[in-house]
């Protein structure tokens, strides 16, 4: 027979209860509810009957452990005999333990791990997980948990305001990170990609907190080496069959939107492509391996990136026949209609400029690598 608790008193000790109660928000809602301090306090139940904790009462419970485990001293140390291990900080966590969350791992990853083991924190079976998890998270009570008191008002009135996962806002430094704009897979792709790993252990990046680079006028852009390993990472997942370069990508790229990555000008995102363009590609072709909702998610670098790829895949066989690379590059940037007959205009030269651009560049996908610098080269682009 399963256990079941009515009142915060069968399953609390009258101590936290005490303790709860002198929390200001807790009490008012309590009081509110019709509960009277020194009697039994009923927990909240859902339209099944099924007994839960308020987003306060959680919060509450949380910020209690923390009064329990260090007294809210942020530098409290506890020695345990029997493992021969010191826990720190507030909650008392090992050091190994938190060293390892901070520096190796994302809030992404430590969630979708907490839903499915850390053999899963990558598996698309826990990403509905973690979309619920952000969904509740922005739901929750802003209010800082200690509540009043000297340590409080010092921790408010100096705190920069940032999100809760550690990264700081766009707003507030002019910077901001992949992995917010980046899934957990990719970002574990583009760091297992060597040149990319190298790129950004040079510059200091940190596992969790890649920033984007930005020019003077604080515009994000990508280098060289990181367009080239989302464009690379794309086609060999999503579109091996097609035979498509990434230096082909990368070019295009160039053009577009010059590694911005919202894009330039009403080009949206580094590939350029408008949110009808991507809505139609997904509903209408198929296309779903990337959901896009509105244009912000075309400024997400492999979201564009691999509607990019769609839309030349379609020009590739535009109006039922088989086209030429040249015809596909300048049917993306021009309009399929404004292509003329001898298909060698300005829009593939400025191509096969940019293309060059790219020789040398890391040759991790193999064959993929294989660069075009003249005429002759033309039908080993997409091959």
């Amino acid at each position: 027979m399963s256990v079941g608790f009515e009142y915060w008193d069968d399953c609390v000790d009258a101590e936290d209860i005490e303790a709860l109660w002198t929390d200001p928000e807790v009490s008012t809602e309590w009081l509110d509810a019709g509960e009277v301090k020194g009697e039994n306090i009923r927990l909240s139940r859902d339209p099944d009957g099924q007994p839960y904790l308020t987003q306060i009462e959680m919060r509450d419970m949380i910020c209690a452990i923390a009064e329990l485990e260090s007294d809210r001293q942020l530098l409290a140390t506890r020695y345990i005999k029997k493992t021969k291990e010191t826990t720190l900080g507030l909650l008392q966590i090992l050091p190994k333990t938190a060293d390892w969350l901070f520096r190796e791992r994302s809030e992404e990853f430590v969630v979708r791990a907490f839903k499915g083991g850390t053999k899963k924190a990558i598996n698309k079976s826990t990403l509905p997980y973690w979309k619920r998890y952000l969904s509740v998270k922005e739901s929750l009570p802003s209010s800082k948990c200690l509540g009043d008191g000297p340590s409080a008002d010092h921790a408010s009135s100096s705190a920069p305001t940032t999100k809760s996962t550690g990264i700081e806002s766009q707003s507030d430094n002019a910077v901001e990170y992949w992995d917010l704009r980046t899934s957990m897979e990719d970002m574990h792709d583009m760091w297992n990609n060597r040149e990319v790993h190298r790129e950004w252990i040079k510059s200091g990046q940190k596992r969790g907190q890649v920033r984007f680079s930005h020019d003077e006028n604080k515009r994000l852009y990508l280098s060289r080496v990181e367009l080239k390993a989302v464009a690379g990472i794309i086609l060999s997942k999503h579109f091996s069959t097609r035979a498509v370069r990434p230096t082909v990508l990368c070019a295009i790229a160039e053009i577009i939107s010059k590694r911005f990555v919202d894009g330039i000008g009403s080009g949206v995102g580094l590939m350029g492509i408008d949110y009808p363009t991507a809505d139609w590609l997904y509903k209408e072709l198929g296309y779903k391996a990337y959901k896009v909702e509105s244009a912000e998610d075309l400024k997400r670098p492999f979201v564009t990136m691999y509607f990019g790829a769609a839309y030349m895949a379609w020009l590739s066989e535009y109006e039922g026949r088989e086209r030429s690379p040249k015809f596909v590059v300048q049917a993306y940037l021009l309009g399929p209609k404004n292509v003329g007959l001898n298909e060698a205009g300005p829009a593939w030269l400025k191509f096969e400029e940019e293309l060059s651009n790219y020789e040398g560049i890391g040759r991790e996908q193999g064959s993929c690598e294989m660069h075009v610098s003249s005429d002759r080269d033309i039908q080993g682009v997409f091959k």
